[in-house]
């Protein structure tokens, strides 16, 4: 049986779903309510049945390590909702270099992407130009509906 090729790079030390990175001036990352799970809710006397649209206002945070990566890549977000429907990406240039060991933070502002019905959405990290798939990042979403009366004063 002939040898499986080694993995050449990058390779993912971190990727998800967070309100906020913080990046001090030493370059370390702090990572602000990491997010898997929202629960969305619309209350009222007749609330919708149906989600509407809600933008999470999200970050995501993919952290690699080099390995022989180098040069300038692309790296898309893809989100995909329950069911596999392929919504917008995201896509930034990130430039490679330094040692194998070394590490590219790519920190992508998602505020501008909205979810517009439950259950568990997915996205996907594509790396290059072949867009290797590189990571998925979960996301699972709740919808919850609360019917308040509305109440004035006695008659």
């Amino acid at each position: 049986m002939p040898p499986t090729p080694r993995p050449t790079g990058p390779f993912v030390a971190v990727a998800t779903l967070c309100e906020k990175v913080l990046t001090d001036s030493d370059g370390a990352v702090s990572v602000i309510r990491i997010v898997d799970r929202v629960t969305i809710t619309a209350s009222g006397p007749d609330p919708p049945q149906d989600m509407p649209p809600t933008n999470l206002g999200l970050t995501a945070l993919i952290m690699l390590r080099l390995g022989e990566a180098l040069g300038r890549h692309a790296l898309r977000i893809v989100p995909n909702a329950p069911g596999g429907e392929e919504r917008p990406s995201v896509e930034v240039s990130t430039q490679f270099s330094g040692a194998e060991e070394g590490s590219n933070n790519i920190v992508a502002d998602l505020s501008g992407f909205a979810v517009d019905r439950e259950g568990l959405w997915w996205f996907d990290v594509l790396f290059g130009d072949h867009e290797t798939p590189i990571a998925r990042i979960p996301l699972r979403v709740v919808y919850q509906p609360v019917r308040v009366e509305a109440t004035g004063p006695p008659s």
